[in-house]
């Protein structure tokens, strides 16, 4: 039988999902995984290195297709940080669910859970970069080592928070899994009051106000 032409990254990926939940596991072999689908085992390695890379290739193309969807809505693009953020979490967790099967199968299949986060590298990489986009308001510290490591505590903090979400998405039994999107409008909101800076610049501004009125008095 003729090998395949023009097999496609989306194709590669199509049937490695399917393979292992057809079989519970992964393919041995690239070249087994190959003769299976009927393409020749260098066309896999034209898109990838390895089934390792194909995995985390996979998370990545589930948040490019949320990132795709709301970039085409005009009322995204109108929306503050917050509403940003929560408009990618609901579109993301639908992405998700239309997959779920595989999400399952893929973050639970290790024995060592911290082993299945691997798999989420290259989303880790694309979700921080979002993250910076949204240009998230938080206390100017007006020195640059302490801006840098405050924005890295904001990514880390904001990834966690994704990871935790992903996790009771997992263990969600509910109707359509109704609890996760409460707990998405509920952990988003409460993780911007917490950085909400307004109360704090208020201080601030008191506090100079205090200040000023006393080298005055004296």
């Amino acid at each position: 039988m003729a090998k395949k032409k023009n097999i496609k990254q989306a194709d590669l990926i199509s049937f490695y999902m399917d393979y292992v939940l057809t079989h519970n596991h992964n393919p041995k072999t690239v070249y087994a995984f190959a003769k299976d689908n009927n393409f020749e085992e260098q066309t896999f390695y034209e898109f990838f290195s390895s089934f390792e890379a194909l995995e985390q290739s996979i998370f990545e193309i589930f948040f490019s297709n949320a990132i795709h969807v709301l970039e085409k809505s005009e009322e995204y693009q109108s929306f503050d940080a917050r509403n940003k953020l929560l408009s990618f979490y609901f579109t993301f967790f639908e992405v998700l669910t239309a997959n779920r099967s595989y999400v399952v199968y893929a973050l639970n299949k290790e024995k060592q859970p911290f082993k299945s986060l691997k798999q989420l590298t290259h989303l880790r990489h694309s979700f921080n970069k979002y993250i910076a986009s949204l240009d998230i308001k938080t206390l100017d510290l007006k020195q640059e080592k302490l801006e840098k490591i405050k924005d890295k505590t904001l990514k880390e903090s904001a990834w966690f928070q994704l990871l935790i979400t992903i996790k009771f998405w997992l263990d969600d039994t509910s109707t359509s899994f109704e609890k996760t999107d409460i707990f998405i409008e509920k952990s988003v909101t409460a993780s911007f009051d917490l950085i909400d800076t307004t109360p704090i610049k208020s201080l601030i501004d008191f506090g100079k106000f205090l200040y000023k009125e006393k080298i005055h008095k004296n």
